[in-house]
């Protein structure tokens, strides 16, 4: 059995599938990423990237989110199994 390669949301392609490992935020801003689904385990789908990397549009579940770079450095993700 191999350990999943961890890697922060910010560093994906566009179209790669993760799911959450850890998320680094706190406060109201990781209150406000729970309540969007956005949790230890949830499967994101990487929809766009801005042209300098400074928004990623993703996808968990039913819901698309817009995070800035800063939000989706404190989230890290793995591969899918």
């Amino acid at each position: 059995m191999t350990t999943p390669t961890m890697t922060l949301l910010s560093a994906c392609s566009k179209g790669r599938r993760v799911k959450v490992a850890k998320i680094k935020a706190t406060g109201p801003l990781k209150q406000r990423l729970i309540s969007f689904g956005l949790m230890k385990g949830a499967e994101v789908f990487m929809l766009e990237c801005a042209l300098n990397n400074s928004t990623y549009e993703i996808k968990v579940g039913n819901v698309s989110l817009a995070l800035r770079r800063e939000e989706a450095e404190l989230i890290e993700v793995s591969d899918v199994d």
